[in-house]
């Protein structure tokens, strides 16, 4: 029997999970991320191998969900220096690339420019392509950057002059250059979209550390027989190479595999994920087996994108929170915490921090540590404390609701066993086994997806055909991107009106997904 490894590295531990072809959980292990990563990477692995007692060359395919590039663009660390071509004068040149960025971020542009050319809305030409202006900026910049980030207006709707510009990019700095086309990661918008494509650019060694790193783990534990696929933020996979070319969609995968890993462990049906971990809680909802996208422009690490996206809401609440009791008598939860220092720093562990966890087991919820331990802690400020935990998850779960109507709340990750079974405006409240590692099981069952995006009037294409039209692209993506084409089909289907276009203009958006080839 074949296996299938998923590791996710979240920011106080790391879960691993094995997982039998007829996607029965075999064995999972959780144990402390390290501050090298790749250490704790190989722990989790070699504890998991041990605990399954499998032979480690039937793994045949591992999955690594990461928080890497997030970290990268939060810490303002591991960022490289890349150059900026944006194609849209004279009409995009009242505000230039990254003019919302803060100092402490634009410093990885080494270079920018805006050159004619673009498409309006309906594709029609700006202005020709100025591939002379092209050609001088990227012999100004050979030698100096390996990474340049290439946007256009409108090139959603076409893409023709982002395409020209990076085959004069290969042809000019070398094939071994790497290019962020926006047509390729980024929405309607040009601003964010480049945003975008200027992070995924600045990202590329991140990409190559860790897909390289996770890569050389397996192979020195002997897992030569393992294809490498990494989590993206759409709830699917992609190959390491897909990684190394688009960083930008691991972030926030975490939370994804969580939300993915929920609905395989409760059956499948829709509801809303609760995910608590040592630090903080996401909460995201889960539609038709994947997570709800944002139809928001979201921002990380203070640069404003509209690349895709899971709804989530994060909020300060895990299990190592700490618990203060104000002068007033009344309680606060987090939003700072011990995070993986929980073993030595929580009162139930002989620390001097009440936590969380200390509340949840002095209430005789679970059973962790030494109970005795807590004499100092009142079951009073306990259960005040576990008022203000179930309110601010009941808060963070009114607002990803839909409507008032009652919902199927999912509680997963190790921290979930501070909550209560009940929980206002939740029909149901489940906590599935294996719940704990909900994340890394995201991980190993996730599908490969394909994302067709486009403007399609309706006047010239009749809804029914336009719509099977990008099913069918959407399909193609899917397929290229790994899936086997006899299992990939249409998981979401979306056109919206665009008002503010002349004619019957709408936005196609199609997500098709298949099992792995």
């Amino acid at each position: 029997m074949k296996y299938r490894l998923g590791i996710d590295v979240g920011g106080t531990n790391t879960d691993a999970v094995l997982v039998a072809e007829d996607l029965n959980v075999i064995a999972s292990v959780k144990v402390t991320t390290s501050k090298d990563i790749y250490s704790g990477i190989i722990g989790a692995i070699e504890k998991v191998l041990e605990k399954s007692g499998i032979d480690r060359k039937d793994i045949s395919r591992a999955m690594l969900g990461t928080t890497q590039c997030t970290n990268a663009i939060v810490e303002r660390k591991k960022l490289e220096k890349i150059a900026i071509l944006r194609i849209g004068a004279p009409a995009t040149v009242g505000i230039p690339p990254m003019v919302d960025w803060t100092d402490d971020i634009r410093f990885i542009a080494y270079k920018t420019k805006i050159v004619g050319g673009g498409f309006e809305y309906d594709g029609k030409e700006i202005a020709p392509l100025d591939e002379n202006a092209i050609a001088e900026f990227f012999r100004s910049i050979k030698g100096k950057v390996s990474s340049v980030a290439i946007s256009s207006a409108f090139s959603t709707v076409r893409a023709d002059h982002e395409k020209r510009a990076a085959e004069l990019a290969r042809e000019i700095l070398g094939e071994d250059v790497h290019l962020s086309l926006s047509s390729e990661i980024g929405s309607m918008g040009l601003v964010e979209r480049e945003n975008a494509t200027i992070l995924n650019a600045s990202l590329y060694k991140v990409a190559e550390s860790f897909t390289e790193g996770f890569e050389k783990s397996l192979r020195e534990l002997g897992m030569t027989n393992a294809e490498v696929y990494i989590s993206q933020n759409d709830g699917t996979l992609m190959t390491a190479e897909h990684a190394r070319r688009y960083p930008i969609l691991t972030i926030s995968s975490g939370p994804t595999n969580s939300i993915r890993g929920a609905s395989f462990l409760a059956g499948g049906e829709d509801a809303i994920v609760v995910d608590v971990g040592g630090t903080t809680t996401d909460v995201g909802s889960l539609v038709s087996g994947f997570p709800r996208e944002s139809g928001v422009a979201v921002t990380i690490g203070g640069v404003r994108t509209n690349f895709r996206m899971p709804d989530v809401i994060s909020i300060g609440l895990g299990g190592g929170s700490i618990v203060r009791v104000r002068p007033d008598g009344s309680v606060s939860v987090g939003p700072d915490s011990v995070g993986a220092d929980l073993e030595t720093k929580a009162l139930v562990f002989g620390g001097d921090t009440i936590t969380a966890t200390d509340v949840a087991v002095k209430l005789g919820m679970f059973e962790l540590g030494d109970a005795a331990l807590l004499s100092g802690l009142d079951v009073e400020t306990a259960e005040k404390a576990l008022g203000v935990m179930r309110e601010m998850v009941e808060d963070a779960i009114d607002a990803m609701k839909l409507s008032s109507d009652d919902v199927t709340v999912v509680l997963v990750g190790g921290g979930s066993v501070i909550l209560p079974s009940t929980l206002r405006g939740a029909g149901k409240v489940l906590k599935p086994a294996h719940h704990a590692v909900a994340n890394a099981i995201g991980s190993a069952i996730s599908k490969v997806s394909g994302t067709f995006e486009k403007l399609v009037s309706y006047d010239e294409y009749p809804r029914d055909v336009a719509l099977d039209m990008a099913k069918e692209e959407a399909k193609t993506m899917a397929v290229k991107a790994g899936a086997r084409i006899d299992t990939v089909e249409v998981v979401d289907i979306e056109d919206v009106p665009l008002q503010y276009y002349p004619g019957n203009t709408v936005r196609i958006k199609i997500k098709a997904a298949g099992e792995l080839a």
